[in-house]
């Protein structure tokens, strides 16, 4: 097996020199720069990961603990972290916490006994001992699509958080299907007591505001964001004595719950029931009707994730920062409208009001 003397001698230059290339330590002349990784091509030689984390402290890994992975919204967000750990010289390790928040606390133990640099998490509906545990550890951490509300001040943890806009893009969607005609419409929720659930039923009751209509507390159901509560619910909501026309979804495995609910019963979309789900899925637009959805930037939102974690590494005390991207509207057909030409965007944007415009800016808030 090549050593680092034999690139050195290769390559005509110091160990040394090897070493600030290999790791990025100091600038090299790029002619310099490109016989050592010629010499390094040449000879097969790779880095002795293990001895240079006893070096330098770090492992150049990140661990990664989201929920759900089989879910299509966390597997973009992971494509998105794998792709930009992987430009910047990192190797992920991946744990499911499964939303409880006793599992969520061992496993994140785990990943930092493996000496992971930081961390990436999409926290429980009740994230007090992972909070605790990574302060009291001082893990360089950023929240990921769960926005955590953590102490404000000099002495407070310093973790970066990023997700999508929620409320707004859910009002969007009650507006739009206000603006068709409907007056009852439902909302099958998420798990309470995550922020993307707070946000989302924010969102529903300002979309109702805004188009004039009463809050009906019958109208409001929680699927647990998980296919079979979604599925759950909605037959809950079809079991009221006056309906909903319209209902919205607030994430993809319960939309899933709720077609099955629907079909179940007879019922077709959007002929007997318009349906909008937040969260667009890769085989949304083969539905029959094709599924009206608020697409998330998921796989910038991963990408952008691991970003904020290097900016931590690389300076420990800066403030901490809350990014919240926009989402974009793929309008099609469920919603009872004509279906709408071309291919699903990736552009991330708001939905605003019942047209859904979009408007591609991100926004962000530093902490003290």
């Amino acid at each position: 097996m090549a050593t680092m003397a034999d690139v050195a001698r290769s390559a005509g230059v110091s160990v040394a020199t090897v070493s600030h290339v290999l790791n990025g330590t100091r600038p090299v002349l790029p002619h310099t720069r490109q016989a050592v990784l010629d010499a390094v091509e040449e000879l097969g030689y790779t880095t002795n990961t293990l001895a240079r984390s006893l070096v330098t402290s770090r492992t150049r890994s990140i661990g990664l603990a989201v929920s759900a992975i089989s879910n299509p919204y966390f597997t973009e967000i992971l494509q998105g972290v794998e792709a930009s750990a992987l430009e910047h010289g990192y190797s992920l390790l991946i744990a499911d916490p499964h939303d409880d928040p006793g599992h969520e606390r061992k496993v994140v133990q785990l990943l930092h006994e493996r000496r992971v640099d930081g961390m990436i998490v999409a926290p429980s509906a009740e994230p007090r001992e992972l909070v605790a545990y990574l302060t009291r550890h001082r893990v360089p951490t950023v929240f990921l699509d769960r926005i955590v509300d953590v102490p404000e001040g000099e002495d407070a943890p310093r973790f970066d958080q990023i997700g999508a806009e929620g409320a707004e893009p859910t009002a969007g969607l009650v507006g739009h299907l206000a603006g068709l005609g409907h007056r009852r419409i439902g909302l099958v929720a998420g798990r309470p007591g995550l922020s993307t659930t707070r946000e989302r039923i924010t969102g529903y009751r300002h979309g109702l505001a805004a188009a004039g209509l009463p809050f009906d507390e019958r109208l409001l159901v929680h699927g647990d964001s998980e296919a079979a509560g979604g599925e759950r619910a909605t037959a809950d909501l079809l079991s009221l004595a006056v309906r909903p026309t319209a209902l919205v979804t607030a994430n993809n495995a319960m939309t899933i719950g709720a077609l099955r609910a629907l079909r179940g019963r007879g019922l077709s979309v959007p002929d007997d029931l318009a349906l909008c789900c937040f969260d667009d899925f890769a085989w949304a637009d083969l539905f029959s009707p094709r599924l009206t959805a608020v697409a998330q930037p998921s796989r910038d939102i991963g990408a952008r994730a691991v970003r904020l974690l290097l900016d931590r590494l690389a300076a420990p005390d800066r403030p901490a920062r809350i990014l919240r991207l926009p989402c974009t509207f793929a309008h099609r057909g469920s919603c009872g409208c004509v279906e709408q030409p071309g291919p699903r965007s990736e552009k991330s944007g708001h939905v605003s009001g019942p047209t859904g415009e979009a408007h591609a800016k991100a926004h962000e808030r530093t902490l003290p």
